[in-house]
């Protein structure tokens, strides 16, 4: 197996072992934990850390090293796209609602009014899909991991001269 490979799939499968331990733990029910999901952003970083090291010494340019993080990226995504759809209509099918209810429980306890936390929620709903949500996600994964890797490709390129 590839780098590229192994270092996706290892991405896309811890990230989505997180998602699904934020689901069965119910942190994503408690406004104070709902932001432990986005250890997905430190486990994604390490991931690639850990394989783009791994590359050989002619791929360990900046260009190289933006390639080859940006694929596992790539390849993460897709694993994500299947776990996070999953995750919605499966694993937890009143996901949606939930976080629908939790969000107008603070809009209240903030003080909105009622036709305020009508018109929010409104607004939020076309994202609030299992394919919009899956989306997102893959979306997320691609653009941290281009990110990611131009900066480990400044840190970990190899010194010409």
């Amino acid at each position: 197996m590839s780098l590229t490979l192994k270092g996706g799939l290892l991405i896309g499968v811890l990230c989505s072992v997180w998602m699904y331990v934020v689901g069965l733990t119910g942190w994503y029910l408690d406004p104070t934990l709902q932001a432990m999901f986005f250890l997905v952003i430190l486990i994604e970083i390490a991931v690639l850390f850990w394989a783009l090291r791994q590359l050989p010494d002619s791929q360990k340019t900046f260009a190289g090293i933006l390639k080859a993080g940006t694929m596992m990226s790539l390849i993460a995504a897709v694993v994500i796209i299947v776990a996070s759809y999953l995750f919605t209509t499966v694993a937890f099918p009143n996901y949606f609602e939930d976080i629908r209810a939790l969000g107008e429980q603070q809009y209240r306890a903030q003080g909105m009014k009622e036709e305020e936390i009508a018109s929010v929620m409104a607004s939020m709903a076309s994202m609030q899909t299992p394919v919009m949500n899956a989306l997102t996600g893959a979306i997320a994964t691609v653009v941290t991991g281009f990110l990611a890797s131009a900066v480990l490709g400044l840190i970990l390129k190899k010194k010409t001269a």
